[in-house]
């Protein structure tokens, strides 16, 4: 089964309070969704906690899937865990190493595209849902 998986993350400050979303979709139906504080972050931050908090959901679950396509807004994070983009920042740097790492045990065909925020909603909602049930 080819999976999509829509991740966003986001911090209130930069550095602020922050949280991840993901919508894991089959055959565009939502089969798992998370929404998850994480504490003070930056957004870039957050946004590769988001992918990295999606490839270890999917390392437990991957029992029927033949290949994934991340969908992310953040470019920066996009390019660099595609090697596209050096990484100047040692902090961003182990989270890619991270995602490098978890993404070759999946042993499965992925990638990892960029999308407008309008169109990764879904992740986005979620991110929020969880900073809004941590302000409360």
């Amino acid at each position: 089964m080819e999976y999509t998986i829509h991740t966003d993350g986001g911090s209130r400050g930069n550095p602020g309070p922050g949280a991840v979303g993901a919508c894991i979709l089959r055959d565009n139906q939502v089969v798992h969704e998370i929404s998850q504080f994480i504490g003070v972050t930056t957004n870039n931050e957050a946004e590769y906690q988001a992918l990295l908090t999606s490839i270890e959901w999917l390392s437990r679950n991957k029992h029927d899937v033949t290949s994934v396509t991340w969908k992310l807004d953040s470019k920066l994070v996009i390019e660099q865990v595609n090697r596209n983009w050096k990484i100047k920042e040692p902090r961003l740097r182990v989270y890619a190493e991270q995602c490098w790492s978890g993404l070759s045990q999946l042993s499965l065909p992925y990638s990892i595209v960029y999308v407008p925020r309008a169109e990764n909603s879904c992740a986005d909602a979620l991110v929020n849902q969880a900073l809004d049930a941590e302000a409360s």
